[in-house]
């Protein structure tokens, strides 16, 4: 299975996202009351527009997840582990705060990240161009696909797009795997999470899933819960990123910290601990 997955990520393309940010235009009424302004004035103003300064203040960092291995998920003492959660558990270290891990109803993300409940969602986000347009999103760091999940023993049935049109599918809302369904015109149940999806095609209840190729290497196959699972065809190549509040300098930041951990190794070394180091996306 694992060689399969890297198959397929090997297949992945890599864009190239510039990340948008708001300008600021400030200027008083006439020339004399925009000289008036006092440095200090100055410095507030911009400190209030920096979600670098407002996070520091508060000292956390709120990251809104779902629960999806192996990128975000609890251990045996309930500690929320994973590939993205153990690397922003170190970018909240390299700022100098703490991290605080809230689960979200993924449909609702943009709204969490406006409303200022969350400061970012790192979640295996999928760079869309929903999400590119409402956050400001990091550089790409992890290849993924969406693929199918059926049942091991009928697999055969289904190794093409055409073969899919009959099925019933289960997908998170508002995920990537939803887009995909969609745009087939596919016939789909809107779940919570990619793991309620598991449920129902396990269940009987959906005939097949669409999930994230790293998180189906996880959790179906021999060896996992959904032993009785597969997955079969790619429908398309994606990456993830991280998203911020629009114009958040938070991006930025993390950028470099993303080209600081893949320069030192320390990137890797977390994504080897997860089994996520063939998807990794070079950092400079």
């Amino acid at each position: 299975m694992k060689k399969l997955i890297t198959m397929l990520l090997a297949l992945t393309m890599v864009f190239s996202l510039a990340a948008c940010g708001n300008s600021d235009n400030a200027g008083g009424s006439d020339g004399n009351t925009a000289d008036s302004k006092t440095e200090s004035q100055e410095e507030d103003g911009a400190a209030s527009d920096s979600d670098m300064a407002y996070v520091k203040d508060k000292g956390t960092l709120v990251v809104g997840i779902t629960e999806f291995e192996p990128m975000d998920y609890k251990d045996e003492n309930g500690d929320w582990i994973g590939f993205d959660a153990d690397m922003a558990k170190a970018f909240a270290e390299s700022l100098g705060v703490e991290v605080e891990f809230v689960e979200i109803d993924w449909d609702n993300k943009i709204m969490e990240l406006e409303g200022k409940t969350i400061d970012c969602v790192w979640n295996g986000m999928t760079l869309t161009s929903e999400v590119t347009s409402a956050m400001e999103c990091s550089n790409a760091y992890c290849n993924n696909a969406q693929i199918v999940i059926v049942p091991s023993d009928a697999a055969d049935k289904y190794q093409d797009k055409d073969s899919l049109k009959d099925l019933t599918f289960a997908v998170e809302a508002g995920s990537a795997g939803e887009q995909e369904v969609s745009a087939l015109e596919l016939e789909y149940t809107a779940v919570k999470a990619q793991s309620d999806a598991l449920m129902e095609v396990a269940s009987g209840t959906s005939d097949a899933a669409v999930i994230d190729s790293l998180m189906a290497a996880a959790m179906v196959g021999e060896g996992t819960g959904y032993a009785d699972l597969t997955y079969t065809i790619g429908l398309n190549s994606e990456e993830y990123g991280v998203g911020f509040r629009k114009g958040s300098d938070l991006a930025a930041a993390l950028n470099d910290f993303f080209a600081e951990s893949y320069g030192d190794g320390s990137m890797i070394e977390i994504a080897e601990k997860y089994g996520v180091d063939a998807a990794i996306v070079e950092q400079s």
